[in-house]
């Protein structure tokens, strides 16, 4: 059956969207999300808070919360008054799952959330949210369709889901399988930098081609409301047209507007503890909500100085109880421009972790707030992924953009809600302009911040669908190794190091496959075994079949994978047998691993998600 249309969808940290793509008149729109703003009061809007709200059995009417597709009574509450009702009562509400998803401390699929809270009403997982926001999105999207006269059958359609392009394999498989879930079948995933670099193509037509150029070497830096997400795209020049490839990835970074949000709110409350004014923790939330829309209103109108704020009491005499501040430019800009993005040295890192024995545990926050460092990090790791490959060294070409110690880009690209602020961005580009000799970076023109990610994905699945129009070349974002035993005699005192068999070398395409038979190794079989999995961002040299020496000091451990694998014929159970490896990336991006018996055809496979496109 031919594609009718294609689904973008940003499942954000903080914020959702979706847009979608009419192949038959090649036109695009972001699509208007039902939610509950109220009780008894329905809207539609283009984003949708990733807010999930569970109420008490008796807080709501049933029909005061009910959306227009439910069925049954609704056992919680996603979208804008799940975030502003939540925000009140906040051991009912959930919100950032999509870090819980990528948190590897936690069980993803284990009901945990709202996070230490008591609530007696069941909990949710992270994969258990992510598939409520999905299946919300979707019901929205046929329903909202429908009202315009407009019906679509899932079935005729490509569906676009974006990921951060720091998330490993194991956050990836979940968020396919809650999309598997929510009734989206098939799904393909892009990597939300790429998105925002499709979606500026797209806005811009044509005129794309004449903002870069072979050489070029863009820096797409993406800052939600609760994450940071960095890539590095290489502009080239392929039979007299251009050509991009993704070179290199972040980290995953829980950093972002939130972040700003409650720094602002914790100088507004010191400054009102200075004034003998002490607010309660459900008016400190109030606070936070409030610096969240001064900030917004600030950076919008530039002839705006000052804006109050007013907090209420929870007492009987709301007016005599509540509480009057204000956010004015000078604290905005100090604290957001000046504690966030601060002019730094390219060699100032963040700073390490807290080094204490005992923690609270919870979300995996970066331990230093300046974006400006996380930048410097992530433009030195870069470079060291570049120099370890000879075929990246060579795309990259200029060696002005390889001398030092980190690669420096030309022109950068801006994404997410916090570059809607034109002091931001402005500030961003001082800072690489200053790490370059004074050298200027260019801001690519025609971003749309907040919306780009959704409309993106549409772009990227009309290209895929119809074959036409740009692609980036990407590949897998990191190389993938998998855990050896080393064959050595037991010493007293001294654990061997596990050594780590390169699977998939980073940039191996989807559909693509590579037989590792140059050295046979031992699978132990009819036995309970467990597999680990390795992958970095920064050796781009190493070849499938490379073996490195110690897998736990030069690799990320992603994951562990506990199996009992049917017994070989004509061997002992736990005998080790011998077995060549082959590898294929999938043209959905999925991971297999096929451990062949060299002797038989016998095989045995072990399936990961390592990347959706």
């Amino acid at each position: 059956m031919d594609t009718k249309f294609t689904l973008g969808i940003d499942l954000g940290t903080s914020n959702s969207a979706a847009a979608l793509t009419d192949l038959s008149n090649d036109q695009c729109h972001i699509v208007e999300l039902s939610q509950i703003v109220a009780p008894n009061q329905i809207s539609e809007k283009l984003g949708l808070p990733s807010a999930l709200y569970i109420p008490n059995a008796s807080e709501f009417p049933a029909e005061a919360i009910q959306l227009p597709w439910q069925q049954q009574n609704a056992s919680h509450i996603i979208g804008e008054f799940a975030h502003n009702h939540g925000a009140l009562i906040p051991d009912r509400l959930i919100t950032s799952a999509k870090s819980w998803l990528s948190n590897d401390h936690i069980d993803a699929r284990q009901p945990v959330l709202p996070w230490n809270s008591e609530i007696d009403e069941p909990k949710l997982s992270a994969y258990d949210c992510t598939a409520a926001y999905l299946q919300h999105i979707k019901e929205s999207f046929l329903h909202s369709e429908a009202c315009l006269d407009r019906h679509w059958n899932l079935a005729d359609g490509q569906v676009v889901l974006t990921v951060p392009a720091s998330f490993d394999e194991v956050a990836r498989n979940l968020t396919a399988e809650a999309a598997e879930a929510a009734g989206l079948h098939n799904v393909t995933l892009l990597e939300e930098p790429q998105a925002a670099f499709y979606a500026w193509t797209a806005q811009s037509g044509n005129d794309w081609r004449k903002q870069v150029s072979a050489g070029d070497i863009i820096l797409v830096c993406d800052i939600g409301g609760g994450t940071a997400d960095f890539s590095l795209i290489a502009v080239s020049e392929h039979e007299g047209n251009l050509a991009v490839e993704r070179i290199s990835v972040g980290e995953h970074l829980l950093l972002g507007g939130d972040n700003m949000d409650l720094a602002l709110a914790y100088t507004m409350r010191a400054q009102l503890d200075a004034e003998g004014t002490d607010l309660d923790d459900w008016q400190f939330l109030s606070l936070i909500h409030a610096a969240r829309q001064a900030k917004v209103r600030l950076f919008a109108d530039s002839s705006v100085d000052e804006v109050p704020i007013s907090i209420p009491s929870r007492g009987s005499s709301l007016f005599a109880g509540t509480i009057s501040t204000s956010l004015n430019r000078a604290t905005l800009e100090a604290v957001v421009v000046e504690g966030f993005f601060p002019i730094t040295s390219a060699d100032d890192l963040p700073a390490e972790g807290n080094a204490a024995a005992l923690q609270e545990f919870g979300l995996p926050y970066a331990s230093d707030p300046v974006i400006s460092k996380h930048i410097a990090r992530f433009l030195t790791r870069s470079l060291q992924n570049v120099l370890a490959s000879e075929d990246l060294r060579q795309l990259v070409g200029s060696d002005d953009a390889l001398a030092g110690s980190f690669l420096k880009p030309n022109a950068i690209l801006f994404n997410g809600g916090v570059f809607k602020a034109e002091p931001v961005r402005r500030r961003v580009l001082e800072l690489l302009s200053s790490w370059s000799g004074g050298s200027e970076v260019r801001e690519l023109q025609g971003y749309e911040p907040d919306l780009a990610v959704a409309r993106g994905a549409s772009y990227y699945g009309r290209n895929r669908t119809t074959g036409e129009g740009l692609r980036i070349k990407s590949g897998t974002a990191r190389s993938y190794y998998i855990g050896l035993e080393s064959s050595m005699p037991a010493v007293p005192g001294f654990k061997p190091p596990v050594k780590a068999l390169c699977v998939v070398p980073q940039g191996m395409e989807e559909g693509t496959e590579v037989l590792i038979d140059q050295k046979e190794f031992g699978l132990l079989t009819g036995k309970p075994s467990h597999f680990r999995f390795f992958s970095s961002e920064i050796r781009s040299g190493d070849q499938a079949g490379e073996i490195l020496p110690n897998a736990e000091r030069e690799l990320d451990e992603t994951s562990r994978l506990e199996a009992t694998l049917t017994a070989a014929e004509g061997f002992p159970e736990g005998q080790p047998i011998p077995v060549v490896i082959n590898a294929v990336v999938t043209e959905l991006g999925q991971l297999e691993l096929w451990l062949k018996h060299s002797k038989s055809d016998q095989r045995w496979k072990v399936e990961l998600q390592v990347r959706m496109d």
